[in-house]
């Protein structure tokens, strides 16, 4: 990954470990920036927005975006990563974005495609209710 010169910038690099250290967690724009603050790099917002797009546009970082006007989150995705394989489900309440490895869910894309020629991209696809938590919390 370079920029139209050919090279990596150092803020590049330390925005690209940032993700990498934090590939199990889907990260925002603000983490980084405070993560890149922490590392003693100054780098601008928009900066940070156009080099995760390019990141996302290689297929090195998934962009996950959410209703509400609720800023996006960026996630590593490595070749050998799980994450390409689930769905997600996303908490409306607390706004936490859980992993789903379900073998049901399997089934039911394949049955969706099997039936009805329409293929899911499970890692695109988030289904939004409550998480157990803040279910508890309300009863």
């Amino acid at each position: 990954m370079s920029n139209s010169t050919g090279y990596k910038t150092k803020q590049q690099d330390l925005i690209l470990n940032c993700l990498i250290n934090n590939k199990e967690v889907h990260i925002t724009v603000e983490s980084v920036l405070e993560y890149l603050k922490l590392e003693g790099s100054s780098v601008g917002q928009t900066t940070v927005y156009r080099y995760l797009d390019k990141l996302v546009n290689n297929g090195i970082v998934r962009k996950y975006n959410f209703e509400n006007g609720e800023r996006a989150c960026f996630q590593y995705i490595d070749q050998g990563s799980e994450c390409n394989q689930h769905f997600h489900l996303k908490c409306v309440t607390c706004c936490r974005l859980i992993h789903l490895k379900c073998e049901q869910m399997s089934q039911l894309q394949i049955h969706i495609f099997n039936e009805h020629g329409f293929n899911i991209d499970n890692c695109k696809t988030t289904l939004y209710g409550q998480c157990e938590d803040c279910v508890s919390k309300q009863k």
